[in-house]
C-alpha cells in the first residue's frame, strides 16, 4: 500500500489517510449582525467537497475566538452558539464522508481588520466594519497599517480564556481535532518573534517569556479538550529574516516545549511575520523545516509548501520527511485529489455512492 493511504492513529483517533486539507481562509461570512463570523452555504459546499473527494482530515480555516480576533471582517468565528450550530452541520457531513473534522482557532493580533483580498487586503477602519487591532507591542505590521494597541497582562489573559472557550464550542461542534494557530504573523506568533514582540514584562525578552502566551493558550486548550482527541499547533518555523526574527532552531527547540504540554502534532509552515523578506519559494520548500521537527524533537509533523503532485506528496510520506502532508491550493483546484491519488498509487479512499460509477 502507499504510504499516503496508511492510516494514522493519534491517541485514539485514527484518520484514514495521510492526504489532509490545510487551513485555508474564504473570507465569505457576514461580516455584521447576528450571522457575523456563521458558516453558510459557501463553507458547507466547499468543505463538503473535499470530504467528498477523499481527503483524510479537513482542518477548517482560520476560526477567530472573538470579533476582533478576525483577519477580516468576513472571516468564520467561534464565539458564539450561533457560529457553533452551523459548524455542527459541516462537521456532520465530513464525518458521513468518512472524513475527519478539525477546526483551526486564531487570533490575528495586529494583523486583523482587513478588507478581503481580492479587495486589496489592506487594513479597514470602522466605516468598514473595522476595528482597532491588538497586539503584543505597538508595532505595525507594515508602513501604512494602523499602529496596534499593546495588550494589558488583563487583556492576555482575557484572550487566552477565549481560546480555552473555543475549544470548548469546537468540542460542542463535534470536531475531532483542534489546532491553535500559531503561524503567519498572527497573534500567537507575534508574541513569538522578538522582530514583534518588543515588551519588557514577562511575555517579552527571553525565549522564555515569548513563548509564555502561547504556552498558556496550548495548556488552557487542553485541559477542554478531551485526553483522547488530538491537539494541533501550527507554527511558522522561520521568519525568514536574517537577524532578530523567530528561527528553525526555535522552532525544534518549542516544539519540545509543546509536546510536553500535550500538543500531538506541529503543523509546520514558515513565513507571515514581517512583510518583504526573501522567501525561496518552489516545491516542497517548507518540507525540510518539518522534518527537522520530527528527528530532534521527536514530535509528528505535517508537511506544507507547494505540494501539488501524487508523487511528490507520497515521497515525503514514504521518506519519513512527515506523518501526513496538508494540501492547500492544490485541493482548491481540484477537491478529489486524494481520489486520483489512490488511482494512481493504488490506496484506497472513501468514494460517495453516488460516484462509484466514476472511479
Amino acid at each position: 500500500m502507499s504510504a499516503l493511504f496508511e492510516p494514522y492513529t493519534l491517541r485514539s483517533l485514527t484518520v484514514p489517510n495521510r492526504l489532509w486539507m490545510a487551513p485555508m481562509c474564504q473570507y465569505s461570512a457576514e461580516a455584521f449582525g447576528p450571522n457575523a463570523g456563521v458558516a453558510n452555504d459557501w463553507h458547507f459546499q466547499h468543505y463538503g467537497a473535499r470530504a467528498a473527494g477523499g481527503t483524510g482530515l479537513i482542518l477548517l480555516e482560520a476560526t477567530a475566538v472573538s470579533p476582533e480576533g478576525r483577519i477580516s471582517p468576513y472571516d468564520l468565528g467561534i464565539w458564539n452558539e450561533t457560529q457553533v450550530a452551523a459548524l455542527r452541520r459541516i462537521v456532520d457531513f465530513l464525518k458521513s464522508q468518512n472524513t475527519v473534522p478539525g477546526i483551526q482557532i486564531a487570533h490575528a493580533g495586529r494583523k486583523a481588520s482587513t478588507a478581503q483580498p481580492w479587495n486589496g487586503g489592506k487594513q479597514v477602519d470602522e466605516s468598514a466594519h473595522g476595528w482597532q487591532p491588538l497586539a503584543p507591542s505597538a508595532v505595525p505590521f507594515a508602513e501604512g497599517d494602523r499602529t496596534p494597541v499593546e495588550l494589558s497582562v488583563a487583556q492576555i489573559k482575557e484572550i487566552v480564556e477565549q481560546f480555552r472557550a473555543a475549544a470548548q464550542r469546537a468540542l460542542d461542534a463535534g470536531f475531532e481535532v483542534v489546532e491553535v494557530h500559531g503561524a503567519h504573523g498572527y497573534l500567537i506568533g507575534e508574541f513569538l518573534s522578538p522582530h514583534a514582540n518588543k515588551r519588557t514584562d514577562s511575555y517579552g525578552g527571553s525565549f522564555e517569556n515569548r513563548t509564555r502566551f502561547a504556552l498558556e493558550v496550548v495548556d488552557a486548550v487542553r485541559e477542554v479538550w478531551p485526553a483522547d482527541k488530538p491537539l494541533f499547533f501550527r507554527i511558522s518555523a522561520t521568519d525568514w529574516l536574517e537577524e532578530g526574527g523567530w528561527t528553525a532552531d526555535d522552532t525544534v527547540r518549542f516544539a519540545a516545549i509543546l509536546k510536553d504540554h500535550g500538543v500531538d502534532l506541529l503543523d509546520v509552515s514558515t513565513g507571515g511575520l514581517a512583510p518583504k523578506v526573501n522567501i525561496p519559494v518552489g516545491p516542497s520548500y517548507q518540507v525540510p523545516f518539518a522534518t527537522r521537527v520530527k528527528e530532534e524533537a521527536g514530535l509528528p509533523v505535517a508537511a506544507v509548501g507547494l505540494i501539488t503532485e501524487v508523487e511528490q506528496a507520497d515521497k515525503i510520506v514514504a521518506n519519513g520527511e512527515a506523518d501526513a502532508v496538508l494540501l492547500g491550493r492544490e485541493l482548491l483546484r481540484n477537491p478529489s485529489f486524494a481520489r486520483l491519488a489512490a488511482r494512481e498509487l493504488g490506496g484506497e479512499v472513501h468514494v460517495p455512492d453516488q460516484y462509484h460509477r466514476s472511479v
